[in-house]
């Protein structure tokens, strides 16, 4: 499929074919929801969500899930249907779009993370369950310790800024004895191929992207978001992937006297701004043969 350059949600409608799959991916609170809701409302299909925060039950506000009226208007899936607790991986996310992909339903799977695209359009290593034990060493190795036990390959391949990728990768090579990239390359064929699909990169000016972020969450705070944080407190564990959603542990510092509301606030900006960048990150890399859609043209 061609690049083009969309400001409209119109736009996109002109060139979507009704009867085929869309993935949309783009960085938080860029809009990218509301579009998908656009298509669905115009064409028809289901919205599968591809966000690993929004899978979580305990969270509707603080990951921005879609509403209750947004979800019925047209069916949404895998939202908010994982338990905090539950090991829930890119492996059990791409069984279940399977299911979905056999289904009698057009799909348009819109989110922002990029692992679960990349595992849906490029294929996804068959690599074994990691081990309690080994996944309980990572938990206390200082990240410094697990990049400079990295194969070079794997080193190179990965985001190591990322706490959670580089330590899924020393996982993997402590447990299997095989680096991440080297099961990579042996990666089966792709669940949905890119040319099966209408794939869209929804583009954000930086600028426009900080002001969106900044509402978006003071619309959270507004809407409850510290009431939701304040049910898991007693429970919450930072080693949890549910609990390292963003702004989570910002309001659990407020929560517990370590932080005012005014700081967690703005840490929680903060790290959404810094998010985002890594989302933008990766659509620069993964993204160039997608439809560009630029909301904050309108």
């Amino acid at each position: 499929m061609p690049n083009a350059l969309l400001n409209k949600s119109s736009d996109v409608l002109d060139v979507v074919d009704p009867n085929t799959p869309v993935l949309i991916a783009g960085p938080t609170a860029s809009g990218k929801s509301a579009l998908a809701l656009a298509i669905a409302q115009a064409q028809g299909g289901v919205i599968v969500n591809a966000d690993a925060s929004q899978v979580y039950d305990c969270w509707r506000v603080i990951s921005a899930r879609p509403s209750k009226q947004e979800v019925a208007q047209v069916p949404h899936l895998l939202y908010g249907h994982v338990d905090a607790t539950s090991i829930y991986s890119v492996g059990h996310w791409l069984r279940e779009v399977t299911q979905i992909l056999t289904q009698d339903q057009r799909p348009i799977i819109v989110g922002g993370t990029g692992l679960y695209f990349n595992a849906l359009t490029a294929g996804l290593a068959d690599i074994p369950p990691v081990p309690d034990a080994v996944r309980s060493q990572a938990s206390s190795t200082h990240i410094d310790d697990m990049i400079a036990g990295l194969d070079p390959e794997t080193a190179g391949r990965i985001d190591l800024n990322n706490p959670r990728r580089v330590q899924r990768a020393w996982e993997v090579l402590a447990a299997t004895g095989r680096g991440l990239a080297d099961w990579q390359d042996s990666t089966p064929p792709p669940l949905l191929a890119l040319n099966r699909c209408h794939a869209i990169a929804v583009h954000a000016d930086k600028e426009w992207l900080n002001r969106r972020i900044i509402r978006r969450f003071d619309q959270m705070l507004e809407q409850g978001a510290l009431d939701e944080v304040a049910a898991v407190l007693e429970t919450y564990n930072p080693t949890l992937p549910a609990h390292q959603a963003i702004g989570v542990p910002e309001l659990i510092c407020y929560l517990r006297g370590k932080l005012t509301l005014d700081v967690a606030r703005l840490d929680a900006i903060i790290a959404t701004r810094q998010y985002a960048k890594r989302q933008r990150t990766w659509l620069r890399k993964n993204t160039t043969n997608w439809l560009e859609y630029s909301p904050h043209g309108q």
